[in-house]
């Protein structure tokens, strides 16, 4: 399966001609021509987010801010900015990088590949986890408690997976399920309610602590 690229341009020219050359080299890509269309494809869970600057209805610093909380994939700046505090400001809204417009294609696809790179090497470097007599084991898809497997289902254990490694960091059911199932997955999102109900019923047996929380009105979290 292939990247998801989010591309946020209020230039539709540039934006189409991002979309032809990054969809012909194998990335799926999605478009919003502002800020506010961003932050409604946010839930479609792109790998990886080209963020202009200079938009209408709310600019892409703002745009940063707001979906920072939503999503941990990088996000690379489209600027012709200059200015040092908007570099700084930008990275300190939770940007990763910046592209300084006009650029080359092969120059932003380089960068593109560097941090995706980067992603999966962290990836690879989170193997397991520990916490309150729960140990997560990434690589080999189980949780056990003091040594004893944990038994779970496919779905319940990617619901695990998926929170535990964004503690505290709150994902509406929709979202969730999308993750577990896959976007064009057929079925009801309130599933993951009764995903979770069974997974805390199977973690009350043996953890005091509950691991996963309900935002009322949000949806679910890691407890961090």
């Amino acid at each position: 399966m292939g990247y998801r690229l989010l591309v946020v341009d209020d230039d539709v020219e540039l934006v189409r001609m991002l979309k032809s050359y990054l969809e012909m080299k194998g990335y799926e890509i999605l478009t919003a021509g502002d800020g506010v269309e961003a932050l409604e494809m946010i839930s479609r869970d792109p790998d990886l987010i080209l963020l202009d600057i200079n938009m209408p209805r709310m600019d892409g610093i703002e745009v940063c801010r707001k979906i920072r909380n939503e999503t941990a994939c990088p996000i690379l700046f489209l600027t012709a900015r200059v200015e040092e505090q908007d570099r700084v400001n930008g990275l300190l809204s939770g940007g990763d990088d910046y592209v300084m417009k006009p650029f080359s294609l092969r120059e932003l696809e380089a960068r593109i590949i560097a941090h995706l790179k980067r992603e999966e090497r962290q990836r690879f470097r989170v193997n397991s986890k520990y916490e309150n007599g729960l140990w997560i084991d990434y690589a080999g898809k189980a949780v056990r408690f003091e040594g004893k497997e944990i038994e779970l289902t496919h779905l319940e254990y990617e619901i695990v997976e998926f929170l535990s490694m964004h503690p505290g960091q709150v994902f509406d059911k929709e979202r969730i399920y999308e993750r577990i199932c896959g976007y064009d997955a057929e079925g009801d999102s309130r599933v993951v309610t009764e995903l979770v109900r069974r997974i805390r019923k199977k973690f009350s047996a043996c953890v005091d602590a509950e691991m996963i929380e309900t935002v009322w009105g949000n949806g679910y979290r890691w407890k961090k």
